[in-house]
Parts: C-alpha cells; sequence; structure tokens
C-alpha cells in the first residue's frame, strides 16, 4: 500500500480522478480527518472538504503502483 496527498478542487478533476481509478480492480481510500472512504464512489468524494488536500491509499504493489502513479501524476501533490 501507499499514501498520496492528492487534490481534487474542482467538479471535473473528480469526475476525471474517478474515471481513471475505476479502470483498476484493487481498492483504493481516500482519507479525510476520520472519514475514510471508497475513492472510486463520486458521492463518497463529494462528501469530503475538497477545498484541502486529501490522502490516497492505494492498495497495490510492484509495477501495478508504478503504473497507477503515472496515472495519477496530475492530481498528486507534494
Amino acid at each position: 500500500m501507499k499514501t498520496v496527498s492528492i487534490s481534487l478542487n474542482s467538479i471535473d478533476k473528480v469526475k476525471a480522478f474517478v474515471n481513471d481509478i475505476s479502470k483498476y480492480d484493487f481498492d483504493f481510500d481516500l482519507v479525510s480527518g476520520r472519514y475514510v472512504i471508497d475513492a472510486k464512489s463520486i458521492m463518497g468524494i463529494f462528501s469530503l472538504d475538497l477545498s484541502k488536500p486529501i490522502n490516497l491509499n492505494v492498495h497495490a504493489e510492484g509495477n501495478n503502483l508504478d503504473e497507477v502513479l503515472k496515472v495519477l501524476a496530475p492530481y498528486i501533490i507534494d
């Protein structure tokens, strides 16, 4: 598992993010404070405070993880 900080500060970004990660079979969790939601759920994402960075837990390893991180690059913040 790998955790990265992401920013989803617009509706279009949320839609693109969900479309990008829905192609993968493994799990993605968004963690904001004490809330943990399925990152593939648009409704769940909109229940979070999107004005702040959100932690994304990617439950993948090896080549799968490298591939996903390339797809997620536009959303990841340092």
